[in-house]
């Protein structure tokens, strides 16, 4: 028979713990796999869904009740093993049924069901799987708050005293002891109608002479159902994490780039306003290269761009700086690499080193310069380098110029929260002689794909 009613009570222990050491093992296994986590973070589940759902907990418990047939089932010449405890069938019903609904219940319940009723002749596994499904579904729906099925667990709460004080000042179910109390009512009902039916001949359960051993085993199957519970919220709350940190990032450069636009704005504007008294003809021309830039920002609110898109944008801003310097004051030179055009980077991100350049290397020098832009690709790197030939950074503010003003200090950061160790950036310089400001950067997806914050994957 399937009972162990004739075990010893160091017997069943030692299978209790080996039970709880299974369905601990294949629930970390399940919460493995990305689907599911993206499925046990959702609560409202289309029929697909829970479909799926169904399938992830079906398929690893079905092979678990395979298991124990193969290994104990007396026509194929095997004898009973000491510690069948691979079949939980009625653990995964009931866990799909509190965090999947009565339909998911049901399909775990008929799959774990159905190689003991076919191999092992066990024809009260259906009927009881519909059991466990229907009462562990219902609890789910009159739970009208669905995260407190996530806090449940086999141990209750210690201070019971401050609990039962609690709900007598303000009346209310404990849904955690109310799924306790179902857990415990279900294994009773398997071990009861396991005993009136043959002993075990037509549904498999764990049985003892000792009351107190049946009380462990009760014990057993509560703590049973809530360690997978705690393993997939805690899954959970990392995923919750993971969101909020990805929100607070996006938040972080979306602050940084609207810290950028205005600086840009204000600058340009300012160029405008010293042409336009002497010069209305190249006013008006800085005005419509200005009217290009913003209608791109404003078209694109994707944080990561192709180098080319990334490009055009940077010749409306240079061509802006070279009217008001002159084309005989400043000089620009590209060194890019063709097969670097489709690379993904940050945008804004090349304008503050160009801008900073022009303004503190180029512009305090009477016979102006040349700025050269170097972009290329090395070990799955895109290396930028920005060149000028300026009077350079004095020496007394060299240590402390990543952090200094808003252009550099925000690219600083940007590339801080973008890629945090997979980034770096560099600034080497000489007085009189010019300065040189070097970025490493991962290498992202290529053009052609939607890429922003949200898909592309730069944290570190």
């Amino acid at each position: 028979m399937n009972a162990y009613l004739n075990s010893s009570a160091a017997a069943i222990f030692v299978s209790l713990l080996i039970k709880l050491a299974v369905i601990s093992l294949l629930a970390g296994f399940i919460a493995r796999f990305g689907r599911f986590r993206q499925l046990i973070f959702i609560e409202q589940r289309s029929p697909s869904e829970k479909l799926e759902f169904a399938v992830f907990l079906g398929i690893p418990f079905t092979l678990g009740v395979l298991a124990r047939l193969l290994a104990g089932y007396p026509n194929l010449g095997k004898p009973i093993g000491p510690f069948p405890t691979t079949d939980l069938s009625l653990e995964v019903t009931v866990l799909a049924g509190l965090l999947g609904g009565t339909i998911a219940s049901l399909v775990v319940g008929m799959m774990v069901a159905l190689p003991a009723v076919l191999i092992g002749h066990e024809l009260l596994a259906a009927p009881m799987a519909v059991l466990y499904a229907v009462v562990a579904g219902t609890a789910r729906w009159v739970c009208p708050d669905k995260e407190a099925i996530w806090q449940f667990s086999g141990f209750i709460d210690l201070s019971l005293y401050r609990s039962i004080k609690q709900r007598f000042q303000h009346p209310a179910v404990d849904w955690q002891v109310l799924f306790s109390f179902l857990c415990v009512m279900l294994e009773v009902a398997r071990m009861t109608f396991g005993g009136w039916v043959g002993h075990g001949k037509y549904l498999y359960y764990m049985d003892s002479p000792h009351l107190w051993v049946r009380g462990l085993i009760v014990f057993a199957t509560l703590i049973a159902v809530g360690l997978p519970v705690r393993i997939w919220n805690n899954t959970r709350i990392e995923r919750k994490l993971a969101e909020q940190e990805k929100a607070l990032m996006q938040a972080r450069v979306d602050a940084l780039i609207s810290q950028i636009n205005p600086h840009f704005l204000f600058n340009t504007l300012n160029t405008v306003s010293s042409l336009i008294r002497f010069d209305p003809d190249t006013a008006r021309t800085v005005l419509l290269k200005l009217s290009n830039i913003l209608r791109r920002r404003l078209k694109s609110q994707l944080h990561f761009v192709p180098l080319k898109q990334e490009l055009e944008f940077i010749n409306d801003y240079l061509d802006i700086e070279v009217v008001r310097f002159g084309r005989d004051k400043l000089q620009i030179r590209k060194q890019i690499e063709p097969d670097v055009l489709d690379v993904m980077i940050p945008s804004m991100i090349l304008q503050p080193l160009l801008e900073n350049a022009i303004r503190h290397g180029i512009g305090p020098k009477i016979e102006g310069g040349t700025i050269t832009l170097r972009i290329a690709r090395s070990k799955g790197q895109v290396l930028i380098e920005v060149l000028d030939d300026g009077v350079g950074i004095p020496e007394q503010r060299r240590p402390g110029i990543l952090e200094s003003g808003i252009g550099i200090s925000n690219v600083h950061e940007r590339l801080k929260v973008l890629f945090g160790q997979d980034s770096s950036m560099r600034i080497e310089s000489q007085a009189g002689k010019g300065t040189t400001i070097r970025i490493e950067i991962p290498e992202l997806v290529t053009a052609g794909q939607s890429v922003g914050v949200e898909t592309a994957q730069v944290l570190p």
